[in-house]
């Protein structure tokens, strides 16, 4: 078998397993086909644009913004709630920082001999930042609270 040969087995592997891991509206659908099938077609068009509405079941929800970061139940006397929480993730860039010294050997043809240099080493540094986007509080398996950020990241002058 050619090189070729494997690289394009590789390439085929590696596209099978990514897109194994996706979670698209189409594989979404398709796993609760049950569901998706009942609803007309206005709804399946709404839920394909990520749109959901207070009313909406959970696999309704599920089907149109996929598995939540986070879930939390509530309890308050006779009633339960559950909250599905869908954050954002990014890397905020918080400037540079000395991490050590960088050492240049440069020959000097006049000299004809090596000089040594230190210089300092700078790198950027980020910080892990999460912010929740969006949050669907559901009583008795379907949506009662809708409750969605504004305002995206901020950024400084």
């Amino acid at each position: 078998m050619s090189f070729a040969a494997y690289l394009r087995a590789g390439s085929a592997i590696l596209a099978l397993l990514f897109l194994a891991g996706c979670s698209t509206f189409d594989r979404r659908a398709q796993e609760k086909s049950s569901v998706f099938a009942t609803l007309d077609a206005a709804t399946q068009i709404r839920l394909e644009a990520r749109r959901i509405e207070v009313g909406d079941t959970q696999d309704m929800v599920y089907i149109a913004l996929g598995r939540p970061d986070q879930k939390r139940e509530q309890l308050d006397g006779a009633s339960r709630t559950t909250t599905w929480v869908y954050s954002a993730y990014w890397q905020e860039y918080q400037g540079t920082r000395l991490v050590g010294y960088r050492r240049q050997v440069i020959y000097d043809p006049a000299s004809k001999s090596y000089r040594a240099y230190s210089e300092p080493d700078y790198q950027p540094v980020y910080a892990p930042r999460v912010e929740d986007r969006l949050r669907i509080t559901f009583q008795e398996g379907r949506v009662s609270v809708i409750e969605q950020a504004q305002s995206g990241r901020t950024s400084s002058p």
